[in-house]
């Protein structure tokens, strides 16, 4: 029982640590300004996959189309993934100059895959025109300056990669406050550990990178026999070959706004699906960071076990738990500041037992690596 307790507590500590240098990599990661005389001159291209997303696309184009930023400087590409719902229809009705449909299976050579997004955003970048390329979802909404900071960074910094946020909306029910906490806390680390050299970390929701940086990589080759990790696994890619050329943007101005799932299940089956790439390319840092958090978790649910036995040991997982929350919300409280959600902290401790749940679960489940999205079962 004292060396289960000396674990746990060392894990704890080293939890604790974690979370102080995530909140201060946040801070320490400047927040990008839009320079006063800035002129856009970059060819965007916009690449869009999007399956059975006929409730969605409409209004991603439409928040796309009305960017601030020049329409002869950018065009909207959306790769219909063999969509059975009227997807494809509803991208056609848009006629604006630079809106376009391309169908996947006009793309695949008749092998088998189970990379569809991969292929789907090659399949899209073969036919852009742009020098800059951004991947976003068919449930995400842009706000008006998005394209204006992007292309911003990308002249000003010159990288070959540009990270952005993510933010979930939610409509007060639990399971999507629940998911809108538990992105919220990610998408900060992403921010810290690049500041801090802790690992990159990264999104396709809102993920812009040089053509020819991708072409210089060759692309998904290599990766294509993964079905996840179209953005994190091009982002090792480019990192291997370009270690000091990527960026990450720093701006509610280039916040992207995008739904959580439904119900618990879809939550669990993307999360199962997120943690499937972990540990596909070597990176040690982020991977020790991980298998961290997870043993951390994990702790929660042995000293659980073990205080069935030995009722002292409750205490113990209590004051755990304390030490638990109150770190995390220390890290998180400038983060939500940034994406304007300190009103869903008060709620935070009380979700707690939840969220060691959904950890181990998913942890557990995206090592197997075995789920089902978008009506597909990928092994």
């Amino acid at each position: 029982m004292i060396v289960i307790l000396v674990i746990c507590t060392l894990l704890a500590l080293l939890y604790i640590a974690l979370m102080l240098v995530y909140r201060k990599g946040w801070q320490l990661q400047h927040t990008f300004i839009l320079p006063e005389l800035f002129e856009p001159s970059t060819f965007i291209s916009i690449i869009i996959p999007a399956r059975n997303e006929e409730d969605n696309i409409a209004k991603c184009i439409s928040s796309i189309l009305e960017q601030d930023y020049p329409m002869h400087l950018f065009e909207i590409i959306v790769v219909d993934d063999h969509s059975t719902d009227s997807t494809t229809d509803v991208v056609n009705k848009f006629n604006t100059q630079g809106v376009r449909c391309i169908a996947l299976q006009d793309f695949l050579t008749g092998k088998k895959t189970i990379a569809y997004k991969k292929k789907a955003i090659a399949a899209g970048i073969s036919v852009s025109k742009g020098a800059l390329i951004i991947t976003t979802d068919a449930d995400c909404t842009a706000p008006p300056e998005w394209l204006k900071y992007i292309a911003a960074v990308y002249q000003v910094e010159d990288p070959v990669m540009i990270i952005a946020p993510v933010d979930f909306t939610n409509n007060g029910t639990i399971v999507e406050i629940f998911q809108s906490l538990d992105f919220m806390s990610m998408q900060g680390i992403t921010g810290a550990a690049h500041q801090m050299g802790l690992g990159n970390m990264s999104n396709g929701a809102n993920l812009a990178f040089s053509k020819a940086a991708y072409q210089a990589v060759n692309g998904y080759e290599g990766v294509e026999h993964l079905a996840s990790g179209d953005d994190y696994l091009l982002m090792m890619k480019l990192q291997q070959a370009f270690p000091t050329r990527i960026s990450y943007l720093k701006a509610q101005q280039a916040i992207v706004q995008t739904t959580p799932q439904p119900n618990w299940a879809s939550f669990l089956q993307q999360r199962i699906r997120w943690a499937s790439k972990s540990g596909k390319y070597d990176d040690k840092r982020l991977t020790a960071i991980l298998l961290l958090v997870y043993l951390f978790n994990l702790s929660f649910l042995v000293l659980a076990v073990i205080a069935c036995f030995y009722p002292v040991l409750w205490l113990a997982l209590l004051a755990l738990l304390l030490l638990k929350t109150e770190a995390e919300l220390y890290y998180l409280y400038p983060v939500a500041a940034f994406f304007k959600k300190r009103r869903q902290l008060l709620i935070f401790p009380f979700l707690q037992p939840l969220h060691i749940a959904y950890i181990i679960v998913a942890g557990f489940l995206g090592f197997a690596g075995v789920y089902k999205w978008k009506g597909r079962t990928v092994k």
